[in-house]
């Protein structure tokens, strides 16, 4: 492969500028990164460890593989990560943003939520995860009030995919953003 190649220059429409940077980080930093995706180490260090990616489809594709692979611990690491639904964590623009759904709802929708919560935590012991990003309120409380009918291991596997939904759109935002954009 010649120097002029693509693959060999950095940034391509295949190697967003954001992967670019992802792939040539030190550990520390990559793992920082990696953190705010998921709070999970086992995903975080699994991911670490396939450095550097060609594509952002090969890094999803790693991300989608870790994920299925979080043993029980190592899923209630990463959702010990995640904030309540309607509860979003001070001063965290990723977590607002991912919530917008709730930013608008009554007072009464997020009273329901908060007893939802409760509830679906006091039942399977972690929050509940859904992939928030473009639901509504209502549709956050509906999938809340369906899903606390579920087993813990159909529970477990519905978080595994949500989990992985979120994963995705966070590790997206890490690699389509050049430096200095805000992500």
């Amino acid at each position: 492969m010649s120097s002029s190649s693509p693959r060999s220059t950095g940034d391509t429409p295949e190697r967003p500028p954001g992967l670019t940077r992802f792939n040539t980080a030190d550990d520390s930093t990559a793992r920082a990164a990696l953190h705010e995706v998921c709070a999970s180490r086992a995903w975080g260090s699994k991911l670490l460890a396939q450095r550097p990616y060609a594509t952002a489809d090969a890094l999803f594709a790693a991300s989608d593989a870790a994920t299925a692979e979080l043993t029980a611990d190592d899923l209630a690491e990463a959702m010990a990560g995640h904030p309540p639904i309607g509860r979003p964590k001070p001063g965290d623009p990723t977590s607002h943003r991912e919530q917008s759904g709730m930013a608008g709802a009554s007072d009464e929708l997020k009273a329901e939520m908060l007893e939802l919560n409760l509830a679906y935590q006091e039942k399977f012991g972690h929050v509940f995860l859904i992939c928030a990003s473009g639901r509504t309120g209502e549709q956050m409380r509906d999938a809340v009030r369906h899903r606390i009918d579920n087993t813990p291991e159909q529970e477990r596997e519905i978080v595994r995919g949500e989990l992985g939904k979120i994963n995705r759109i966070r590790l997206t935002r890490i690699v389509e953003h050049a430096e200095g954009d805000a992500a």
